[in-house]
C-alpha cells in the first residue's frame, strides 16, 4: 500500500469514535478483546461497558484532564482506556514497574490527580508502596468500588447512548500520555492526540497485512507505547481480535497460551521472543505467521531460532514513545536483515551531521504520528511541543539508497575514548554474538587517561576480558572497543519494557568500579 492509502483512511476523529467505526465496519461477530481469566468482550460488549464506566467515572473528574490508569493487560484495561476516550479525559498510563519514586514523578509531570486501578492488582502485584508514593498526589479510585455501584438503570443508559461519544472531542486534542521508559533519566511524559494514535494505527495496517481472520497476542505492557499501540489500538480499529495477557515474563505459559488462542500475530522484544523460543515447543507457534520486534535490536541468533524451530521470520522494527511509537518497519516483501525496515508512509525524515562520526547522522523524524510534546516533572503540565514538528530521536542511524534504516546506537550511547567515538550498541553486539545465550549491558565510565572507559556487565563468571579481546580481534574490532572491566554481577537491570535499565547499569559499575579509585 501505498502513501494514499494513509491519507483516505480516517484519523480526524477521536479514538472512541474509531472503535465505533471498527464495530461497523469490520467487525467479524469473533471476540474483540480476550483475556486468560476468561474475559471475552464483542465490540459492543466493548463500547457499552466503556460508556457504563465512564458515565460513573467522568463526575470524580474533570474534563480534559490526565487521569492515571495503572492496570494489567486485560479485558478490564481495555474498557477502562475507552472510557476515558468516551468523557473526553487523557489516559496516563502509568509504569508500575519503574518503582514509586518513577510513577510518582509521571504523575506530578501529568498533573495526575485520580489514579484508577485494580485492588486485586495492587494485591497481587504487590504494588502498596506504589500506592503510598501517590496517595499524597492523587486520589486513588479502585474499579472494584466503581462496579459494585453499577446498577440496571446504568447498564440500560449505556445501551441508550450506544456509539455516540459522552464528549465529541478534537482529533488534535491529548487522548494518552506515555511516559518514556527512563533508560537514561526521569520519565518523560510523551503527549499524544487521537490523531496521532490514529494515524500510527493507519501507517502499520498499510505494512502488514492483517485482517479479522488473524488474532493478535498481546504480552506487552500497554504503558509501553508498543503494547499500546500495535498491542491493542491497531488491532481494534483494524478489526483484528487481540488477546491480552498481563506480563511477558512468563516464558513457559505464553507459548501455550498463544497456541491455545489460535493467535496468528506475536508482537515482542528480543529479549521476550528468546525466552519463549526456548520454553516453546515446536508446534505452539505453528498458527502463527507475523512475528513483529521493536524495542531493541534483534539478535541473529534469535532471528535463526525462530526460522529453524517455527519456520517463522521476525520482522524487525523501529519506533519510539514520541511517535506513537512505529518510526519503520521491514515488511514480508521489504525485508532487509540487518535493518529495521523503511520509514512509515507521510513521515519526513533528515539526519543531522555528528563529530566523530562519518556515515550516517542524528535522526530527525515528522509525519502524523509525532507527538503534540512532553511533559516534564520540572514543569508539571506544560506541553513542551516537538520544534517545527520536528523530533530529536537521540539515535544515530544510516539510510541506504533503498530507503532502509540501520541503526548505529543512541546519540547518548556513544563513547568518547582516546579520541575516537565507539558505539556502545556495537560493543554489546559484539559481547552478544561471542556469549550468546547471556544478556550483557556495556556502559561508560569516566577515565582520567583515555576520557571514558567500558565496563561490561555480565552474570556469568566464566567471561573474561582476554576471550572478549581476542574475539574482537578476530572480528577485526578495534581494540578501543574491548570493555577495560568486566564486572560480574547477580542480575541484569531491566526496565518493563524488557530493554536495559541503562541507569540503574551505570550506578552498578560506579559502586562496582569507584574504590579502585577509576571513577
Amino acid at each position: 500500500m501505498t502513501d494514499s492509502a494513509v491519507m483516505t483512511t480516517p484519523i480526524d476523529q477521536s479514538l472512541f469514535q474509531a472503535l465505533v467505526l471498527a464495530r461497523k465496519t469490520r467487525d467479524t461477530g469473533r471476540p474483540a478483546v480476550e483475556d486468560p481469566l476468561g474475559g471475552k468482550l464483542s465490540y459492543k460488549k466493548l463500547i457499552i461497558g466503556a460508556q457504563v464506566l465512564g458515565a460513573k467515572i467522568a463526575p470524580l473528574t474533570t474534563r480534559g484532564t490526565c487521569v492515571g490508569v495503572m492496570l494489567p493487560n486485560s479485558a478490564g484495561v481495555a474498557v477502562t482506556f475507552f472510557a476515558l476516550q468516551t468523557i473526553g479525559r487523557v489516559a496516563a498510563m502509568l509504569n508500575f514497574t519503574a518503582g514509586p519514586q518513577n510513577v510518582a514523578s509521571a504523575c506530578r509531570a501529568a498533573k495526575v490527580d485520580v489514579v484508577l486501578t485494580s485492588r486485586t492488582f495492587v494485591q497481587k502485584g504487590h504494588l502498596e508502596p506504589i500506592i503510598a508514593a501517590l496517595e499524597p498526589l492523587a486520589k486513588i479510585i479502585y474499579l472494584e468500588d466503581i462496579r459494585e455501584t453499577i446498577t440496571f438503570a446504568d447498564k440500560l443508559k449505556g445501551l441508550r447512548a450506544g456509539g455516540k461519544p459522552q464528549i465529541v472531542c478534537d482529533p488534535n486534542a491529548p487522548a494518552a500520555v506515555l511516559f518514556t521508559s527512563g533508560s537514561e533519566g526521569t520519565p518523560k511524559g510523551v503527549v499524544l492526540s487521537h490523531r496521532n494514535l490514529l494515524a500510527n494505527c493507519a501507517q502499520s495496517l498499510t505494512r502488514v497485512s492483517c485482517n479479522g481472520s488473524d488474532k493478535v497476542f498481546n504480552a506487552l505492557p500497554v504503558f509501553h507505547s508498543f503494547g499500546l499501540t500495535a498491542g491493542l489500538l491497531m488491532p481494534l480499529i483494524g478489526g483484528i481480535p487481540v488477546y491480552l495477557y498481563p506480563t511477558p515474563l512468563h516464558y513457559r505459559i505464553i507459548p501455550e497460551l498463544v497456541y491455545g488462542s489460535n493467535a496468528t500475530i506475536l508482537f515482542g522484544t528480543d529479549t521476550f521472543l528468546a525466552g519463549y523460543a526456548r520454553a516453546a515447543h515446536p508446534y505452539d507457534f505453528a498458527r502463527v505467521r507475523l512475528v513483529l520486534a521493536g524495542a531493541e535490536a534483534v539478535k541473529d541468533r534469535t532471528r535463526q531460532l525462530y526460522m529453524d524451530r517455527f519456520g517463522v521470520r521476525i520482522l524487525e522494527g523501529y519506533g519510539v514513545t514520541e511517535t506513537a511509537p512505529v518510526l519503520a518497519i521491514n515488511t514480508p516483501l521489504a525485508n532487509k536483515s540487518g535493518t529495521v525496515g523503511r520509514l512509515s508512509p507521510l513521515m519526513d525524515a533528515r539526519l543531522d551531521p555528528v563529530p566523530g562520526i562519518d556515515k550516517g547522522g542524528r535522526l530527525y523524524v515528522r509525519g502524523p504520528n509525532v507527538m503534540l510534546g512532553y511533559y516534564r516533572a520540572e514543569n508539571p503540565g506544560v506541553l513542551e511541543p516537538p520544534a517545527d514538528g520536528w523530533h530529536d530521536t537521540g539515535d544515530i542511524v544510516e539510510i541506504d539508497a533503498q530507503g532502509f534504516i540501520s541503526i548505529k546506537g543512541r546519540a547518548k550511547r556513544f563513547a568518547k575514548i582516546a579520541g575516537e567515538m565507539v558505539s556502545l550498541s556495537a560493543v554489546e553486539a559484539l559481547s552478544a554474538e561471542l556469549w550468546p545465550h547471556l544478556i550483557t549491558v556495556v556502559v561508560s565510565l569516566p577515565d582520567a587517561r583515555k576520557g571514558e572507559r567500558l565496563a561490561l556487565l555480565t552474570t556469568d563468571a566464566t567471561c573474561t576480558r582476554d576471550a572478549f579481546s581476542q574475539f574482537a580481534k578476530r572480528k577485526g574490532a578495534t581494540e578501543l572497543m574491548v570493555p577495560a572491566d568486566i564486572l560480574v554481577v547477580d542480575k541484569i537491570p531491566l526496565l518493563g519494557s524488557g530493554k536495559p535499565d541503562y541507569v540503574a547499569a551505570l550506578n552498578v559499575a560506579k559502586e562496582r568500579i569507584a574504590p579502585r579509585g577509576v571513577v
